[in-house]
């Protein structure tokens, strides 16, 4: 257990990509904002699910660990990104022409969705798996679609401008075509043939843990893809319903005035 809790993986381009984006935050909002708080969390799990033991996991032994890190990159940290951003700035870049076009169109709910979702899947083709195991750049590069993607994918729902969220009978479907889809992967990885992604067969053990992984944990290759696909499935469900009861709570708090002023007629 010792050697899993000292495998950190501190990259120095992660880790001034944080500092960086974080800069970057506090350079156009005030850091008592509230909201702050919430864009800190998610720059430091973004840095944490790529220099910490989870990454070192993820990148050598465990295909379980990578779908925590990948659930992590699409359904926390830009959630909390959108979550930390102020309508005021939002406001200011999108009197930008080139960039409220942009926004008009990517917002749209077919667009974002199918964006999100076929980014998920294409990346999960072992070929192109086993490719991001193979290449550093690949890795960065399939890290950086899964955010952008994710973060369109969030807009709809979490824009800090209320005027550019959808409905929410609309984020309702939107939110569950996305989940439906998520649980699809999920279940189709956890019943697929056993050594599926080759990387994950006979890893070098570089970091001397394989058997901690294969040996106390009971991880085998079949085992470790089952559990990858359990937590995409079942965790990455969690949150989608979540979601869903969010925007189901906002809706009743949108009512409750209508429906006081109602009654006291």
């Amino acid at each position: 257990m010792k050697e899993l809790l000292t495998a950190w993986d501190l990259e120095p381009t992660v880790i001034a990509g944080g500092l960086a984006l974080l800069a970057a935050y506090l350079a156009s909002h005030p850091w008592r904002d509230r909201r702050a708080a919430l864009f800190f969390a998610g720059d430091l799990m973004l840095v944490l699910a790529l220099i910490s033991p989870l990454d070192v996991l993820a990148d050598n032994y465990l295909f379980s660990a990578h779908m925590v890190q990948h659930l992590i990159l699409v359904l926390v940290v830009p959630p909390l990104f959108l979550l930390g951003v102020s309508e005021s700035f939002v406001r200011a870049v999108l009197t930008l022409p080139p960039l409220a076009k942009m926004e008009r169109f990517l917002s749209r709910p077919a667009v974002a969705c199918v964006l999100f979702v076929s980014t998920l899947w294409l990346w999960h083709i072992p070929a192109l798996y086993d490719a991001t195991l193979a290449s550093e750049s690949v890795h960065v590069f399939e890290h950086m679609t899964f955010l952008v993607t994710a973060t369109i994918f969030w807009w709809p729902i979490l824009s800090p401008l209320k005027s550019l969220r959808l409905t929410p009978a609309s984020a309702i479907a939107y939110l569950f075509a996305a989940a439906l889809s998520n649980s699809l992967l999920g279940i189709l990885l956890t019943f697929s043939r056993a050594g599926l992604y080759a990387s994950y067969l006979n890893p070098v053990d570089r970091y001397g843990l394989g058997s901690l992984l294969r040996g106390w944990w009971g991880l085998d290759p079949a085992t470790d893809q089952q559990l990858g696909g359990l937590i995409m499935w079942v965790l990455g469900g969690l949150v989608f319903l979540g979601a869903i009861l969010g925007v189901l709570a906002r809706w009743q708090r949108a009512l409750e005035p209508e429906e006081c002023w109602s009654a006291s007629r």
